[in-house]
């Protein structure tokens, strides 16, 4: 599926990436302060003001949950002026509450818009998630695969021994066997404490990252997020939902998932095409965080459209009056 002819995702990204950029430097003052919910808090304000002035008519498809439990960026809230292209958004401001609040590494601003009906309505319930980078055979890994058989193909696939492979995986409990197993074929595993969607995109600059492969349960909404970015920067996504409750399962009924077992490839949840923005908050490896300079201060966006396949470093320097 292509994008609507109104969908100009060329001067769109800019509006997009303006959002992304007052999300992060809403916050930036509750950087190590210990303090969570007002750091989300700025950045959902400071993103919906920003969200708008952009001339669309959007809607928000994954964001702060649902409507009786977020007053701001609630799923389902139209946002934009409510003229132009309809879109639907995805939406994080504030990818690592925990990361800003602490002032540990890797905490963003995130956002995806693309034309209306192309998101996948994830639920708010938790999603089982593969990802690769770009340059591989379609399918080399599933999830129906076990851990070791995933890192034995990816390993085959790439030319290289297990060992020779890394694994990004959040650090959690429910993880605990998952990393066991990846470990007994050699392969390295890089643990984060929080941001998968981050985690997910550095298995798109191996080179750079030295990440090969993501898997591992996190979040559904940040599943979309990722492969948001994912069909800006090539590779591999897939994602099945998990439920934990029937409660869970009523939300995916709400949100017109019917097939429980369902996975998801990255065309089936971004069926179009998509622009990504993720702002720096605090120092990761797709971002520079936010930094405080003589009479200004300075933030790192970095802005990907699928549609051209670009990816575009901003360093925008905002005055301190």
């Amino acid at each position: 599926m292509s994008a609507s002819p109104d969908f100009d995702d060329r001067m769109l990204s800019l509006g997009l990436a303006r959002v992304s950029e007052q999300a992060a430097l809403a916050c930036a003052h509750l950087i190590g302060r210990g303090d969570e919910k007002a750091a989300d808090q700025a950045a959902v304000n400071a993103m919906r003001e920003e969200l708008n002035k952009l001339t669309i008519k959007g809607v928000v498809v994954i964001g702060e949950g649902e409507r009786d439990e977020a007053p701001m960026l609630y799923i389902g809230e139209e946002v934009g002026t409510g003229a132009g292209p309809g879109v639907d958004i995805a939406l994080d401001p504030l990818e690592g509450t925990t990361l800003t609040a602490k002032a540990m590494p890797n905490a963003l601003t995130v956002i995806a818009m693309a034309p209306r009906g192309s998101l996948l309505h994830a639920p708010d319930t938790y999603m089982e998630k593969l990802a690769i980078g770009p340059g591989y055979p379609r399918d080399v890994v599933s999830l129906e695969q076990g851990p070791r058989e995933r890192v034995e193909a990816l390993a085959a696939a790439k030319g290289v021994k297990p060992s020779e492979i890394t694994v990004c995986v959040l650090e959690r409990p429910r993880h605990e066997d998952m990393i066991a197993e990846i470990r007994e074929t050699g392969a390295a595993v890089f643990l984060i404490p929080d941001g998968d969607v981050a985690g997910v995109i550095h298995c798109a600059e191996a080179r750079l990252t030295g990440i090969d492969m993501y898997m591992g349960t996190g979040g559904a909404p940040e599943g979309v997020l990722a492969a948001s970015a994912l069909k800006c920067m090539g590779g591999q996504i897939w994602g099945r939902l998990v439920f934990r409750n029937d409660d869970e399962k009523g939300r995916a009924r709400k949100a017109g998932i019917t097939d429980f077992d369902r996975v998801y490839s990255r065309d089936e949840m971004v069926t179009s095409d998509v622009i990504f923005a993720a702002t720096g908050v605090t120092d990761g490896s797709l971002a520079a965080g936010i930094k405080s300079r003589p009479g200004y201060v300075e933030t790192e966006t970095v802005l990907m459209r699928s549609k051209s396949g670009s990816l575009r470093r901003m360093i925008y320097r905002n005055p301190v009056r």
